[in-house]
């Protein structure tokens, strides 16, 4: 009975003591671990949506719920240059935040210091580069753009390409066009509070971007920020005569030099 006493107590020491060290590891940010949420590639971009990427950064998953974003979900909160930033997902690999506008003078570069806090414990501080630009497409599928055509909601993918959405191509000359959910395509011409969707007025780029379409240039009818999230921003465009047609043409934004990957696609069909 001793021996086997003896076993337990050293059973629980063990394990008691691997709990202590597990509940007093902090939260750590990778390093190079922040960058645009719809590419991860930095540098980032006052406004716009970032991925946090690291180990014990939340103690589980917590989604966002309200717009405004608050600053603090699940007991974790994160600052860039010691300003809260807003956060629409945490979980102990990833958070997804909003760079907060006001982070850098608009329209300048510089570098910013990412610190996590979960619970009572920070981590180190990460730095990351700013810019006034850093375009990025969110994609669904396998790297399909969310490019939705206006006259009825669908994606710009092939038909029934998606399971669970509505698809299909977008057509060249078609006047309503589709419009290009994206992130990182810098100042509006209307100040909008850290974590607020511009669901009260229209607010657009200061700067529009070029969008290529199978490395043809779309006409860009409108560039801002869409109303319905936060940090995002919305293209519109229309396809011009000549516009390549297949189902899986290339979509690239370029803005402030800076151009997004080839790999990201639309469906296009021809007149």
């Amino acid at each position: 009975m001793g021996r086997i006493l003896g076993s337990q107590i050293g059973s629980v020491v063990i394990f008691l003591t691997g709990a202590a060290l597990a509940l007093a590891q902090g939260p750590v940010v990778a390093q190079g671990g922040v960058s645009n949420a719809a590419n991860g590639i930095s540098p980032v971009t006052p406004g716009s949506l970032i991925s946090i990427y690291g180990s014990n950064l939340a103690g589980g998953i917590a989604v966002a719920d309200t717009i405004p974003l608050s600053a603090s979900l699940n007991k974790v909160s994160v600052t860039i240059n010691g300003i809260p930033a807003p956060l629409l997902y945490v979980d102990s690999p990833q958070i997804n935040a909003q760079v907060p506008w006001n982070v850098l003078q608009s329209g300048t570069s510089g570098t910013a210091t990412v610190v996590v806090q979960n619970g009572t414990q920070m981590s180190a501080a990460q730095n990351v580069p700013i810019g006034p630009f850093s375009p990025g497409i969110f994609v669904i599928g396998n790297n399909v753009a969310v490019a939705i055509n206006n006259s009825d909601g669908t994606v710009a993918a092939p038909s029934g390409s998606i399971a669970g959405v509505n698809t299909r191509p977008a057509k060249v000359g078609d006047p309503l066009g589709l419009q290009i959910w994206c992130t990182g395509l810098g100042a509006v011409d209307s100040a909008i509070a850290n974590g607020a969707a511009s669901s009260d007025k229209l607010r657009t780029n200061t700067t529009f971007p070029q969008v290529l379409v199978g490395g043809q240039p779309a006409t860009v009818v409108w560039s801002g920020l869409t109303p319905y999230f936060v940090g995002v921003n919305q293209i519109n465009i229309t396809l011009p005569p000549g516009t390549p047609t297949g189902n899986a043409v290339s979509l690239q934004i370029v803005a402030g030099g800076i151009t997004t990957s080839s790999a990201v696609t639309i469906a296009v069909e021809g007149q």
